[in-house]
């Protein structure tokens, strides 16, 4: 029989990592979760915290409907990478298609087709592959690279953050519904399919609440099934939405929300995750 743990904030799986202390290199993660989960509103404040800590971060929006980092624009739409390939076509520039919103942090989407025409995945294919023809990595050397992803199907362009060596870490957002957990476990799926060739890991599960009934228990047995953990809690709040309302995140519209503990906790949590750490000597590790 299957025991059940539920989550507790207290015992962080994130603190049996070692921390280390040294310079850091690019930290690259992606962020999958289906649609309407609240998966790009978790994105955005994850990248407001990590700015308000000194990192320079850059969130990358793949889904057609380029909303990823409006929160992070005070409510403003940004040319996706798409739009402004088709209208500039060779004379297309960085400045462009990146944009800096709330706390400096850098802001991109890859856009997608006109409803019903063309494949969205594509889209994300042509998006990445122009970032790298501009050396966007290089040019504004971020510190933190978040893919906000769509994670309703797991194909070819959808795939490619996890597939082509973008992200090394990847988290699923899901709260403890049927249609939200199906979809975690077809992303862990292609993840795992993934890191059999060395490409990215799942480190784990963001469990968004939506407060329905024993949602931890379902959530806990989930993970267990398919194999990972909830590594942070995001509880339901009203000040998600009221910051929403305003434009932005919680760090920009609320300035004592206590909202803002529980991003830095899941900023926090995601650094410790990060493989990509130069360690400087063995005593810089801290536990």
């Amino acid at each position: 029989m299957l025991t059940l743990k539920y989550y507790n904030p207290t015992q962080d799986p994130c603190q049996s990592w070692k921390k280390r202390k040294g310079k850091a290199e690019m930290r690259k993660i992606a962020i999958y979760g289906k649609g309407g989960i609240g998966k790009s509103t978790t994105t955005s404040n994850l990248s407001a915290a990590l700015s308000g800590m000194g990192y320079k971060v850059m969130q990358i929006g793949c889904d057609p409907k380029a909303d990823s980092t409006k929160t992070i624009m005070g409510g403003r739409r940004i040319p996706t990478v798409l739009e402004q390939l088709k209208a500039k076509g060779d004379e297309l520039k960085l400045e462009d298609i990146v944009f800096e919103g709330f706390g400096g942090v850098l802001c991109v989407e890859s856009g997608g087709p006109t409803p019903g025409i063309g494949c969205a995945g594509r889209g994300i294919i042509s998006a990445f592959e122009k970032l790298e023809e501009l050396n966007a990595f290089g040019v504004y050397q971020p510190d933190v690279v978040i893919y906000d992803v769509l994670g309703d199907v797991v194909c070819g362009g959808f795939a490619m953050p996890i597939r082509e060596g973008y992200a090394r870490e990847v988290f699923i957002v899901s709260s403890g519904e049927m249609m939200a957990l199906y979809a975690a476990n077809n992303i862990a799926q292609a993840i795992r399919n993934f890191g059999k060739r060395g490409y990215a890991k799942l480190s784990g599960l963001i469990l968004n609440a939506k407060n329905i009934e024993r949602e931890q228990e379902i959530v806990q047995q989930a993970v267990e099934e398919i194999g990972t953990q909830v590594v942070a809690y995001i509880p339901r709040s009203a000040d998600i939405q009221t910051a929403e309302a305003g434009g932005g995140t919680v760090f920009e519209q609320l300035s004592s929300s206590p909202m803002h503990g529980v991003y830095r906790k899941l900023a926090d949590c995601v650094l410790s995750m990060s493989q990509d750490i130069v360690e400087e000597s063995p005593e810089e590790y801290v536990f």
